[in-house]
């Protein structure tokens, strides 16, 4: 089970390793909503948090040989994130990414220094290869968002915010496999509550709330590179039935224009999932009370800035 005092094990691993990304008011004079600018992350997203975490964990614990690496599947990010970890710890990384991976993501993790390889249409895909290729090298795997290490790394933005921001009610967060949920979540537990995002057209923890189990969901959508997992992880919907998130839905129209937004309004260049979370705020689908203070993470910047207007 995923606690609060996972994630501040987490803070203390990797301190040092990671930036404390800041947050910024999005208007100085009203006073009630903050972004948590976690897009200046090192490898331009948050997932570097929780592959510090899970990479330093396995050298520890002996789970992790330095000869055989890493291997990890991702839509882009999660890839990214490990890639970038594995090279400053000094360890390989072999990263799995569909064919329908961004170019510019595919291009990073090669700049990284990963041996990438690309198979399917999907992470489902990408994924079910990554875990062969652990079993057969013994790699460690890392995965995008569904271990332990990995959701209590994301959560220490969580501490962040509420550190920051003691006395926020509310931090709005995108979900996808729901690794950054789950941590977030954890880390705020009783003490401010969460709202999670999604994209209409993959509704993984919704659904999930609503059947009382994970279940498969389609995926598509301008936000799949990035939030298309198949569905829920097993981590984020325990924490979701423990903490008893909002769940909100926004259509991919909705969350291009918060994406146009966060660049006109705040010169912030983000990916579409990563805007996913404003779009929540932004539409109307979650309307904060009078007064109520409320934190955004806005959690990647991986995009290709020609295409911001």
């Amino acid at each position: 089970m995923l606690t609060r005092d996972d994630v501040l094990a987490a803070q203390e691993r990797i301190r040092g390793r990671v930036r404390r990304t800041p947050v910024i008011a999005a208007d100085p004079e009203a006073g009630t909503l903050w972004l948590k600018c976690e897009l200046l992350q090192l490898a331009g997203v948050f997932k570097t948090r929780g592959a510090f975490n899970r990479i330093l964990t396995g050298l520890e614990t002996g789970a992790l040989d330095p000869a055989t690496g890493v291997v990890a599947a991702s839509g882009g990010n999660a890839g990214l994130a490990n890639a970038y970890a594995a090279a400053r710890v000094g360890v390989p990384a072999t990263v799995f990414v569909p064919e329908t991976a961004p170019a510019v993501k595919v291009a990073r993790l090669r700049e990284y220094g990963a041996t990438v390889r690309q198979v399917g249409r999907e992470y489902a895909e990408a994924y079910l290869a990554a875990v062969e290729f652990a079993d057969t090298t013994g790699a460690l795997f890392c995965h995008a968002y569904d271990q332990l290490e990995v959701a209590a790394g994301a959560g220490t933005i969580g501490e962040e915010i509420l550190t920051d921001v003691p006395d926020v009610d509310t931090i709005v967060v995108a979900v996808g496999g729901g690794g950054l949920f789950a941590g977030i979540a954890a880390a705020a537990e009783g003490r401010a509550r969460v709202v999670a995002v999604e994209p209409t057209r993959i509704p993984t923890l919704h659904s999930a709330l609503q059947a009382g189990q994970p279940v498969d969901v389609a995926v598509s959508g301008i936000a799949a590179d990035s939030l298309g997992a198949r569905r829920i992880g097993s981590i984020a919907f325990d924490v979701a039935r423990r903490t008893g998130p909002v769940s909100v839905l926004v259509e991919d129209e909705t969350i291009a224009a918060a994406r146009t937004a966060l660049w006109q309004d705040y010169r912030m260049a983000v990916e579409h999932g990563a805007a996913a979370a404003y779009a929540g705020l932004a539409s109307g689908a979650y309307r904060p009370a009078p007064g109520e203070r409320v934190a955004v993470v806005v959690c990647g910047a991986n995009t290709d800035p020609a295409t911001l207007g």
